[in-house]
């Protein structure tokens, strides 16, 4: 990558800007690579999604549909996801999900070129209903691989009767959402699959819409009629359609001498059929033409998705085979394909793959023939190409480009102006496009945009204060004659929260932005950061009063009241103790955007375990330091000086070392022994584990200090 400006460019937006990105290019120029080392090495959490099962596998990743539990029907802009009707946009997200929707940097679509416009717009309306709801797909990043020269989506006359009302065209491009967004596209241009030169310029010239006479001639004189190649020369044959392949197929296994086997694969749990990888029931006979339909897992590299094969022996358990460019045989053994969700891991708070089904088959397939669908992202030495009645955008070009060299090349039909299908609103989307490309100066100026975007979100006080708003109107209107002084001391607190907090804050904001401007360096400008510590410092002590006055919440008989008041506080909490949490990470490590990005997305994922100073017990009293609920304060201290230092020295989030309300439980227990400590609320085995011989002594020491007797068995 490091050798490739395109790519290296790319990398940058990906990791120093929040610019969505449209990456795409010709067959071969390496986005699927790109894919790869992003999802191993960026520090970005991100989602690997694609529009079909089988894009999803190759990706690494699940199905759009899957993932934001969307129905396959047409999704209307101006509709909610409660619409009535044969499609219910009715979901019911689990904590987990919603907890991984809501901590992403990046969202990932492979194959973007069969996204349909509304399916974007509905994930725009998924992660904004859990995330910004201000912001286009709810303000995560969104990098788009795939070329719209290739496969298009799929829509029913019948329902572009209904979409065409919303949409110009049914590319992802013509999304509502992506139109209100400032994204980028870059084309890679460097080709690795093709190194003819020639055959290379041919293929942009029909895939740029620019096939002349001179073109199709050149191509059709590779056009041999019922041309019947030696087995050996391994040509495979693409079509257009499903029934062509399997015809040629089933007709040349049957001429083959011998007895034929059969092959079930082995599937558990959930694997749904659309997704499967390869035939469920696979039958083979000695000879028979295999294409591989996974890379070689074993490390031994002896064979890969794509490689065309023969089959040299079969056996109801064995089946052996030699590449068309080798005479040494090898034995095949079966291969597993993975159906993964997304999942979060609640030690780590990295979001991880759930597999919830497996598919294990022989990673092989009849193949004299395959549709030219079926052949996307695949590459051949040699090919029979019948492109002849290609009836969809991008289809010739799809089958040409799946061969290395014009030599490699057969048609068993000549190719006409007919068969090159071009679109004309992906032809005007690429020239704007093309013309529109960044290069550095751009991708400057919106690295800089995207580290004023994160500072101006740390100082951003107005949720918080829209929050505390909305709590102190529902006391006005349903509780003002039974609290008067609580009141009182709440909307006081408004008064001085607009004056110290949201004033200060909007004047601040002119001051970072210009640094930013005049400095040439923002991001290690000392300057800059001295300010930010400074500012970092003063919310944090002008946060302590709203505190202080959140500590006094009411409740009420009424239910209905009673859960507004709970809902409103909790959220009020929730931005209260992340704000809080983040400004103390800058005020201990500063602003640097990679941690700070890696810190807050750690924070996000649950609000409620956020920690505002204050805890409560398992009775669901709050947490009054020397009162009642503390037992033992002084060990009580020890413990919570001892984990935040941990946190520290980790660069973790205290509550992800031990949680207050474990603290509250050793304190007032004393546990003796590791039995006695696993037993304590909201520590578990695994803290144990971990910590449990630091607690224990100091649990020790505290009652050898005050004398205090061993406490009896939990």
């Amino acid at each position: 990558m490091e050798n490739n400006p395109e790519l290296a460019l790319a990398w940058q937006f990906i990791e120093n800007t929040g610019t969505h990105l449209f990456l795409t290019g010709k067959a071969g120029t390496g986005k699927t690579t790109f894919l790869r080392r992003l999802k191993a090495e960026s520090p970005k959490r991100m989602i690997v999604l694609a529009p079909t099962g089988i894009a999803a596998i190759n990706a690494g990743g699940v199905t759009i549909h899957s993932f934001f539990q969307l129905p396959f029907a047409p999704y209307v802009p101006e509709s909610s996801f409660t619409t009535n009707g044969a499609a219910q946009y009715r979901f019911r997200f689990g904590k987990e999900k919603i907890n991984i929707i809501r901590s992403i940097d990046l969202l990932v679509i492979d194959e973007i070129s069969m996204v349909r416009a509304d399916l974007l717009d509905a994930i725009d309306a998924v992660l904004k209903r859990y995330r910004d709801r201000n912001k286009p797909f709810g303000g995560v990043q969104l990098l788009m691989i795939g070329d719209l020269q290739q496969l298009s989506p799929v829509v029913k006359d019948e329902e572009w009767q209904m979409l065409g009302k919303y949409y110009d065209t049914p590319y992802f491009f013509s999304s509502q959402a992506l139109k209100q967004t400032e994204y980028c596209t870059l084309e890679l241009k460097t080709v690795y699959r093709q190194s003819d030169g020639m055959f290379l310029e041919l293929l942009n010239r029909i895939r740029e819409n620019r096939c002349d006479g001179k073109v199709l001639e050149t191509l059709n004189r590779h056009y041999i009629p019922d041309f019947e190649p030696r087995k050996e020369e391994g040509y495979i044959r693409l079509v257009t359609h499903n029934y062509q392949a399997q015809r040629v197929n089933d007709h040349e296994l049957e001429q083959l001498p011998g007895r034929s086997y059969t092959f079930r694969a082995t599937i558990d749990g959930k694997f749904p059929e659309y997704s499967y990888p390869t035939d469920e029931v696979l039958e083979l006979k000695q000879g028979a033409q295999i294409m591989f339909v996974k890379n070689d897992t074993s490390g031994e590299h002896r064979y890969f998705n794509g490689m065309i094969g023969e089959v040299t022996n079969v056996t109801p358990s064995c089946i052996e085979v030699r590449s068309k460019d080798s005479e040494t045989p090898f034995t095949v053994q079966e291969e597993e394909w993975t159906n993964a969700k997304y999942v979060l891991d609640e030690e780590t708070k990295e979001i991880t793959e759930d597999i919830e089904g497996t598919f294990r088959q022989y990673p092989v397939k009849l193949a004299w023939a395959i549709t030219i669908h079926k052949s996307q992202g695949l590459t051949f030495e040699r090919a029979i190409i019948d492109a002849s009645a290609s009836f969809a955008h991008g289809q010739t070009y799809v089958a040409l480009s799946r061969c290395k060299t014009l030599e490699g090349l057969v048609l068993s039909a000549p190719l006409s102006a007919r068969a090159i299908i071009s679109d004309s609103a992906i032809d005007a989307f690429t020239v704007e496009a093309r013309r529109s490309e960044p290069d550095e100066n751009r991708f400057r100026s919106l690295q800089q945009a995207y580290f004023l975007e994160l500072l101006s979100g740390l100082f951003d006080f107005l949720p918080m204060e829209q929050a505390l708003k909305r709590y102190v109107r529902l006391l006005d209107e349903h509780l003002y004659k039974l609290f008067p002084k609580q009141l009182a001391a709440y909307k006081e607190e408004v008064q001085r929260f607009h004056e110290k907090v949201i004033k200060v804050s909007q004047k601040f904001s002119l001051q970072y932005t210009r640094l930013i401007d005049e400095s040439r360096d923002y991001a290690a400008d000392g300057k800059l950061q001295e300010r930010i510590h400074s500012a970092a410092n003063y919310f944090k002590e002008q946060l302590q009063p709203l505190e202080a006055v959140m500590g006094h919440s009411i409740s009420s008989d009424n239910k209905e009241l009673k859960k507004k008041l709970r809902d409103a506080m909790g959220e009020l909490e929730g931005i209260f103790g992340l704000k809080a949490n983040l400004l103390q990470l800058v005020l201990t490590d500063g602003f640097h955007v990679a941690e700070y990005l890696r810190q807050k997305a750690l924070l996000s994922i649950d609000s409620s375990s956020l920690q505002r100073g204050k805890s409560k017990s398992a009775s669901g009293k709050e947490d009054k330091k020397g009162g009642l609920d503390v037992l033992h304060p002084e060990l009580y201290d020890r413990l919570i000086a001892w984990r935040n230092a941990e946190a520290s020295q980790l660069g973790l989030p205290v509550y992800t070392v031990i949680q207050q309300k474990a603290i509250l439980g050793i304190s007032n227990l004393l546990p003796s022994d590791k039995t006695m400590l696993i037993r304590i609320p909201y520590f578990g085995k695994k803290g144990v584990e971990k910590y449990g011989d630091v607690i224990l002594g100091m649990v020790r020491a505290y009652r050898q200090e005050k004398g205090l007797s061993e406490p009896e068995l939990l």
